[in-house]
C-alpha cells in the first residue's frame, strides 16, 4: 500500500469526480449498469444527508475512495424512534481493491460519526469485509429489516453500535431513507452524461 494519502471532507468542486469514480466502481457489479453514481448525486440534496460525514481518500492529486452517512430510524416495537444512521455508497476505485484503503477509509468515517455522537450505524453489506471493522448481523440486535420476510436471507444487513448499549433493549424496524429510492428513467437520463460503457449481465449480480 501507498500511504501517501488523505481523507478529507467531499467539496462541491469533486462532485462529479466522485460520482465518476462511484461509477466505475459499481459498474455491473450489483445490476448490468449500475445506480449508485446517481443515488449519491440525489441524496446531497436530501435533508436526512450528512454533511459533516462525507468524505472522499485522496492519493497523489487523484480521487481514490470515498464514503457518506444518511440519518434514518428504526421504528421500535415498543413505538419508540430510534435515530440511527444508514452508510454508502462507499466504494475504493477498482484498482485500489484489496489493498486495505477501504478500511481505513471505513475505521476513519466510523470514528468521525463516533465523535459526532451517532450511537449506531445499519446498512447492507458483506459480513467477510464490514466485520473487521466492527459491524455484525443486525439480527443480533434484534433489528429487522423493512419488508423483508421472517424467513428470508437477512445476513446482508449489517449493524454496529459507535456507542456501546446504544441498541440495548431495542427492538424493531429498520427503515431506509426513501432518498435510496431512484426511478431506472431518471438514472438512465443522468447517465447520459457520462462516457459510454457496456452494461453486462454478469454472474453474482442481485438485480
Amino acid at each position: 500500500m501507498n500511504n501517501n494519502y488523505i481523507i478529507r471532507a467531499e467539496r462541491p468542486e469533486d462532485h462529479r469526480d466522485v460520482e465518476y469514480l462511484i461509477r466505475e466502481a459499481f459498474w455491473n457489479v450489483y445490476r448490468p449498469g449500475c445506480s449508485e453514481h446517481y443515488v449519491i448525486h440525489v441524496l446531497r440534496d436530501d435533508p436526512a444527508f450528512v454533511k459533516e460525514l462525507d468524505f472522499v481518500m485522496e492519493q497523489d492529486d487523484r480521487l481514490i475512495g470515498q464514503n457518506m452517512f444518511m440519518k434514518t430510524i428504526i421504528n421500535a416495537d415498543d413505538g419508540r424512534i430510534i435515530d440511527v444512521l444508514t452508510m454508502g455508497p462507499v466504494c475504493i476505485t477498482p484498482e485500489l481493491k484489496r489493498r486495505g484503503y477501504g478500511k481505513i477509509l471505513l475505521d476513519y468515517s466510523l470514528e468521525k460519526a463516533a465523535e459526532l455522537g451517532f450511537g449506531a450505524v445499519l446498512f447492507e453489506g458483506n459480513i467477510g469485509f464490514y466485520g473487521k471493522s466492527g459491524f455484525d448481523y443486525s439480527s443480533k440486535f434484534g433489528i429487522r429489516y423493512h419488508d423483508l420476510p421472517e424467513d428470508a436471507d437477512a445476513s446482508f444487513f449489517l449493524g454496529k453500535e459507535l456507542i456501546p448499549g446504544y441498541l440495548d433493549g431495542v427492538t424493531g424496524v429498520y427503515q431506509t431513507p426513501q432518498g435510496y429510492y431512484v426511478k431506472d428513467e431518471d438514472v438512465e437520463e443522468f447517465d447520459k452524461a457520462f462516457p459510454p460503457k457496456e452494461k453486462l449481465k454478469l454472474p453474482g449480480q442481485i438485480f
